[in-house]
């Protein structure tokens, strides 16, 4: 056997640095385990769950529920990294009385909790509390996953609340409010989007003058920049894609969507959404923008879905089509989705529309393949929706009704596998029970709650 001969001091030193710049690109820093789900939407922030040894199909009593642990309320995802699991929530304190007509936002007092927990057993970890007192509409609790890397929490609350913890021990390494910092107003339903990591910047809307979106220093919580002037910023989480050779921060807030350079917040290019109309007010823009090759696919509940051919030029996108509904009680053109990021593969988009409805989208066009209520046992419900997560040649999707469906799409329709229901929905609105806290899936098993109790869930293979 041959042994390879040491590399010289020098070279080995330049390929560290080479290495290390590669990373700092890319913005990924140390490998994360495949059984980890860092993030909202997971360890690439793309709804893919990449293990291996799931559970076939199953039926509401072969799931077994590894552990169970109260917990307050909220819609944040469990974030799940290294054996530990790490939640926002929040315990409500009481509103103060009003005068009868007064109908402005009431302020709520209470706390925002971020929680760590060990993800084999739930046991608490550490805890961290702070006072939060909310003006927000639907102000059960936070609404953006904590993001967990190289050692570090970062997590945002609903009120702008921005905290850098030690992963280990909960203390506090840095730590600001984004709204009182950047002289913004929280959004109507409170911040959701959720931050993003790119190399040392800390990406996420913000609000204000020149500051709707802002780069912060992951270390020290230090302004890198800031840019854009948005009416409203909505709540679609930023994202980072190499999009017509060039590798750019995409921001949809809501009159238009815009690409970036990540690193200094120069704007590249910039066009109006909706197209031609008037923006709503408040707007949903809450989906992550989905991509296909140099295309971006949007969709939202007002404005329908839009697909856009970004140029390699630097010129304004070109709107390859755009698919809008005209009246609210039918919504039958394109996809109106209110919370759900939709997927896209293989030259279609399959997304959760308006009252319910999973529909399939031919990209080419943007005209319906066909549509389905099965996920909802063929019930439409207004705002009725599911996240929507890919795992090999499966989708898992949780629905907002508490049941944990595992099923195939195709431009030919959907096939449920199994399907069970887990929870059940904690909140009312609109007439609907509802379950809106994302999931995570991690260690072949699903880590859901319903703002009462986290539920961690065995989905390993059976044999």
């Amino acid at each position: 056997m041959t042994l390879p001969l040491p590399l010289p001091k020098n070279l080995r030193s330049r390929l560290a640095s080479l290495a290390a710049a590669l990373i700092a690109f890319h913005g990924i820093g140390p490998a994360l385990n495949a059984a980890d789900w860092p993030e909202w939407m997971g360890a690439e922030r793309d709804g893919v769950w990449r293990e291996t040894g799931l559970v076939e199909h199953f039926d509401t009593g072969s799931l077994p529920v590894r552990w169970r642990v109260p917990v307050k309320a909220g819609y944040v995802g469990p974030a799940v990294v290294d054996g530990r699991v790490y939640l926002l929530d929040r315990e409500a304190g009481k509103p103060a009385e009003r005068k009868r007509g007064d109908r402005s936002l009431p302020q709520i007092p209470g706390n925002e909790r971020v929680l760590c927990l060990d993800a084999a057993t739930g046991r608490t970890l550490w805890e961290h509390v702070y006072d939060c007192p909310y003006r927000i509409s639907y102000p059960s609790g936070p609404r953006a996953t904590p993001l967990v890397r190289d050692g570090r929490v970062y997590a945002l609350g609903a009120m702008g609340d921005l905290k850098c913890l030690d992963a280990a021990d909960g203390r506090i390494l840095w730590a600001t409010n984004v709204a009182a910092q950047f002289h913004a107003e929280p959004p109507v339903w409170g911040y959701a989007a959720h931050p993003l990591l790119d190399g040392e910047r800390l990406i996420l809307p913000v609000g204000g003058t020149n500051s709707a979106i802002v780069a912060l220093h992951k270390d020290t919580g230090r302004e890198l920049w800031r840019a854009q002037t948005a009416v409203e910023i909505g709540y679609a989480p930023p994202v980072v894609r190499d999009l017509a050779g060039r590798r750019q921060l995409v921001f949809w807030h809501a009159d238009a969507v815009s690409g970036l350079n990540p690193q200094d917040g120069d704007v590249l290019w910039s066009h109006p959404y909706p197209v031609g109309g008037r923006p709503q007010r408040p707007e949903v823009t809450i989906a992550l923008p989905r991509f296909s090759g140099d295309r971006l696919f949007l969709t939202s509940f007002y404005q329908g879905s839009l697909m856009l051919q970004v140029p390699r030029t630097g010129a304004e996108p070109r709107v390859v089509w755009n698919r809008r509904s005209r009246k609210q009680s039918e919504m039958t053109e394109g996809l109106h989705t209110v919370m759900s990021t939709p997927v896209v593969k293989d030259g279609f988009a399959y997304g959760i529309c308006a009252f319910g409805e999973l529909r399939c989208l031919d990209l080419k066009t943007g005209e319906r393949r066909w549509e389905s209520l099965d996920l909802f046992r063929g019930e439409a419900g207004f705002f009725a929706h599911a996240f929507i997560v890919e795992e090999n040649y499966r989708h898992w999707f949780w629905t907002d009704r508490g049941e944990l469906v595992v099923g195939r799409l195709s431009p030919q329709g959907l096939e449920i596998i199994s399907r069970a229901q887990l929870l059940e929905p904690a909140e009312n609105t609109r007439g609907r029970d509802v379950l809106w806290c994302h999931p995570a899936f991690a260690n072949r098993s699903a880590y859901i709650h319903n703002g009462r109790e986290l539920i961690c869930v065995d989905l390993s293979y059976q044999g």
